[in-house]
């Protein structure tokens, strides 16, 4: 046989046995998707017939690409929400079911990274690699899952650490008009969390780009988006995207939290996030009620918080803490949004304008603000230190108005008086300076115990200023020693004494 012929031989025989090897191993497989058609369209909402089967928040697939979540299920159509530009959607195009729930991608690489609420990467840099896929929507944990809120989250600013204190697994509120300093207590918190382990998610919704590129910034100058994610819904994206926004900030905070490890999210801000809401669920052709708002606008809030707790050590013992921001219009804590997130929470940091404009920054309304949580979230040293913090500053805002029209006043009232200026000097903090619990508990016990009495007012922030230089350059053994026992033993006391008295002789130097 010629070898032509007998090379062809040989390449059909092998040829045959790869066709039998297929017809051995053919699996015979249906895939079923139900189709519909767009109805119609209309900013950022289509109502679609022919998905029977569709189930509530199920992601649907548009013959032009774009994607959208089911909102609405009638009785003969769907109300979809299109995510991102729905321009290319149009009446007539066909609509596919996918049978997936919405969901963000997540992985250990989405730290440092900039995020849309979809989980697609916006920082110019490659995708990241996908661990697992998170619901956006969730059941919060049973109350047979959860701890007891009792372990300290920093924030490094005084008078939040001293008089309202942050557990892990809390959700504490931070209220106030625009322009009081609201952002900026939840970032000074974001870069306190520096090699403490706790991964930070900051949701921004609705804000301005160019405020988030400051934001972003900031936290790469500090090292702070080593362990910080940003989810982004800008003020020029739809609704739809502002609206998942915060769920989605919950859903990359819980897959760290699954991993037992501590999470903190900040929503910034939940009254847009209402807005949000409200546009979609009008032009879903909702019923409204109260300003306009569908009813279950209270729900909208209380099924995001919820989802922030503390787990015991048999659910893998992570933790979520919330920061949920409010704008509130006018100093008006009493209208509706600001009231129903306020019910939900463990408590509120109230940012009044009138101190914020004083110069008193931060502008922390000391009778409004609360932590429901409170001592059990202190280390015993900052206990002892600021337990008659709050009481004295109370004391002293009523004193003051009633001294602006009494002409005499007697010694004692004279003396809170004076203590309370000092205090209120001492607890003011700049912008981007987190200060450690070692810190704090020095400067609270100076003031607290009138150490700073003979210190004239406009002296103290330069008296506290180098009373920390010396701390860090004469007493670091003191310092260490605060932040290791976190209680205040007499030996410890006795330091900090010695401490103030060797600066108070080069101070008056």
């Amino acid at each position: 046989m010629p070898e032509s012929n007998l090379k062809n031989v040989t390449a059909a025989a092998q040829i045959a046995d790869r066709l039998r090897e297929q017809i051995k191993n053919f699996e015979i497989s249906s895939e079923t998707a139900e189709r519909g058609i767009v109805r119609d369209v209309g900013d950022g909402i289509a109502s679609i017939a022919g998905l029977a089967h569709a189930k509530s928040l199920e992601l649907i697939n548009f013959e032009s690409g774009a994607k959208g979540v089911v909102l609405n299920l009638e009785h003969d159509r769907v109300g979809a929400m299109i995510l991102g530009d729905w321009k290319f959607v149009s009446a007539g195009q066909a609509a596919q079911s996918t049978g997936k729930i919405m969901s963000i991608p997540v992985g250990d690489e989405i730290i440092g990274r900039v995020v849309n609420p979809l989980g697609e990467v916006i920082d110019g840099r490659p995708q990241f690699k996908v661990k697992k896929d998170m619901p956006i929507e969730r059941v919060a944990p049973g109350v047979m899952t959860r701890e007891p809120v009792n372990v300290p989250l920093a924030t490094g600013i005084k008078a939040i650490d001293a008089m309202i204190p942050i557990g892990r697994g809390q959700r504490e509120l931070i209220i106030g008009d625009r322009q009081t300093g609201k952002t900026a207590i939840a970032i000074d918190t974001i870069i306190k969390q520096k090699d403490t382990g706790v991964i930070c998610v900051y949701v921004a919704i609705g804000q301005k780009e160019s405020k988030v590129a400051k934001i972003m910034q900031k936290l790469k100058e500090t090292g702070a988006m080593e362990h910080t994610v940003i989810v982004i819904a800008g003020a020029s994206d739809p609704a739809s995207l502002q609206y998942i926004a915060p769920y989605a900030g919950v859903a990359i905070a819980e897959y760290f939290m699954e991993k037992g490890k501590d999470a903190l999210v900040v929503y910034d801000d939940l009254s847009k996030h209402a807005w949000a809401y409200r546009e979609v669920s009008l032009l879903l052709r909702r019923p409204p009620g109260r300003e306009a708002y569908p009813g279950d606008v209270f729900y909208l809030h209380s099924r995001l918080l919820e989802r922030a707790c503390r787990l015991n050590k048999e659910n893998g013992g992570g933790s979520i803490t919330a920061l949920p921001i409010i704008e509130t219009q006018g100093g008006d804590i009493s209208a509706y949004i600001p009231t129903n997130v306020i019910s939900i929470t463990d408590g509120q940091i109230f940012l009044e304008s009138d101190l914020f404009y004083k110069g008193i920054r931060p502008a922390i309304n000391v009778g409004l603000s609360v932590s429901r949580v409170g001592g059990s979230a202190q280390t015993k040293a900052t206990k002892k230190v600021a337990g008659q913090l709050r009481l004295d500053l109370a004391q002293f805002r009523e004193l003051e108005a009633f001294a602006q029209f009494a002409t005499d006043l007697d010694e004692t009232t004279k003396k809170q008086i004076e203590r309370g200026r000092r205090t209120v000097e001492v607890l003011k903090q700049g912008q981007y300076e987190p200060m450690s619990m070692s810190h704090q508990v020095c400067i609270l016990y100076a003031v607290t115990r009138g150490y700073l009495d003979t210190i004239p007012t406009d002296k103290v922030k330069d008296w506290e200023a180098g009373f920390h230089a010396h701390l860090d350059l004469h007493a670091e053994t003191l310092i260490t020693e605060i932040a290791d026992k976190r209680t205040l033993e007499p030996e410890i006391e006795e330091g900090i004494k010695k401490a103030i008295a060797d600066w108070n002789k080069t101070f008056s130097g």
